[in-house]
């Protein structure tokens, strides 16, 4: 059985070999990058990564201009590693399209939990099953979502926060409650992170973003009108 495959992006050797060491206990194929260039030269050099977990603060290219051009490409998840704990860079990554993000200092075992759970939500979105909803198929086997035949282009995030939505059609989800179920850990960020999911998946669905309810001081509804 091939190896998942892993691409550790940070400037930091030190880093590096510390994250590296921990996933190649846990029996994944590491690769390294030393910065954003390094990166994007692997990247599209080797088109089986599975993962990629990337450092912000880096020289000639940094992890918000790698996260951008991948996004143009893949949507391989990205695990964002940063120094900076303001909520403002976090948003920024969620928007760029990162799919995790965990603030330096972290434990590498939590890192390592992070990779597993990541990885495992991926593979159980390729299920056989396909929903639809008002004219928004999802196809969990194709990773696709398709508005009255026309494809739309979602980050992992966004795909399981509308799978989500639509599994539980008419029910009031508070932020906690889909926080818990969308990002699957205890998530101590602030509950805004599934705002700008929100609004750039609404954005994403066009019109039919409209079958996103608020439901204010509380969180969100999916309801398609009739």
């Amino acid at each position: 059985m091939e190896k998942i495959k892993i691409l550790i992006v940070d400037d930091e050797s030190r880093m590096r070999k510390l994250i590296r060491d921990f996933l190649e206990r846990e029996g994944y194929q590491i690769l390294e990058a030393s910065d954003g260039v390094e990166a994007m030269d692997l990247f599209y050099a080797d088109k089986s990564i599975d993962l990629i977990i990337l450092d912000v603060m880096m020289p000639r290219m940094d992890g918000w201009e790698v996260c951008k051009e991948v996004r143009e490409y893949s949507k391989v998840p990205i695990i964002m590693l940063t120094a900076r704990a303001e909520e403002r860079n976090e948003l920024k990554g969620f928007e760029l399209g990162v799919d995790e993000y965990i603030t330096k200092p972290f434990s590498p075992k939590i890192l390592v939990a992070r990779v597993g759970a990541l990885l495992k939500r991926v593979k159980n979105m390729d299920g056989e099953e396909s929903i639809d909803a008002g004219g928004i198929l999802v196809n969990k086997t194709a990773h696709m979502v398709t508005i009255d035949g026309k494809t739309i282009d979602l980050s992992v995030k966004e795909f399981e926060l509308l799978t989500y939505f639509i599994e539980n059609q008419k029910i009031a989800l508070s932020r906690e409650k889909i926080l818990n179920n969308v990002w699957n850990y205890d998530y101590f960020g602030d509950a805004r992170t599934i705002d700008t999911h929100v609004k750039k998946l609404r954005s994403k669905l066009g019109e039919k973003g409209n079958y996103i309810k608020t439901i204010w001081g509380m969180g969100y509804k999916f309801e398609v009108e009739s």
